[in-house]
């Protein structure tokens, strides 16, 4: 469809979500700061983590990222197991991000993400599936598409039948 044609007008329109955080910070690599999500409400000391010299006495950007790829990822499965009618009860994802230092440049290189899948009576296909959603999950998740061919993103799922 050309654009300015009629049909190119009724087309589907986006919806744009924002989501507005505010960052105080005093001083430099042992400073002291707090994030806060308009939105949410939450509020979170932030710091230099104490392997770059800092005081380590709040959360900090490479925890902040690692702990949303996590969330994001925790969050989709949920969604996605809901929608197949999968008998999940519980989501327990471990992560670790790994931030490699060469000198003076940093990069933020992987997160590995091990999620504890408890399925409740699950029948044999039930937990196939779930294993093979959980292999795809961060496919679908936000946080991860954003970063996707910067920061690799690693999943070995753990699925347990109750």
């Amino acid at each position: 469809m050309l654009p300015g044609s009629r049909a190119s007008k009724l087309a589907f329109m986006p919806t744009v979500h924002d989501y507005p955080i505010e960052i105080a910070w005093e001083g430099g690599v042992t400073g002291k700061g707090k994030m806060s999500a308009r939105q949410s409400g939450s509020e979170l000391p932030i710091s230099v983590p104490p392997e770059f010299k800092g005081p380590g006495e709040g959360t900090n950007p490479e925890e902040l990222l690692t702990a949303s790829i996590a969330a994001c990822y925790s969050i989709t499965f949920g969604i996605i197991a809901e929608n197949r009618k999968l008998p999940v009860s519980n989501i327990e994802t471990t992560a670790i991000g790994e931030v490699e230092q060469n000198g003076a440049q940093f990069k933020y290189r992987a997160i590995m993400l091990k999620p504890r899948i408890t399925l409740n009576g699950a029948t044999d296909e039930q937990a196939k599936m779930a294993e093979d959603m959980a292999h795809k999950a961060d496919s679908y998740c936000i946080v991860t598409n954003a970063v996707r061919g910067n920061v690799e993103i690693h999943v070995e799922p753990q699925i347990v039948r109750t």
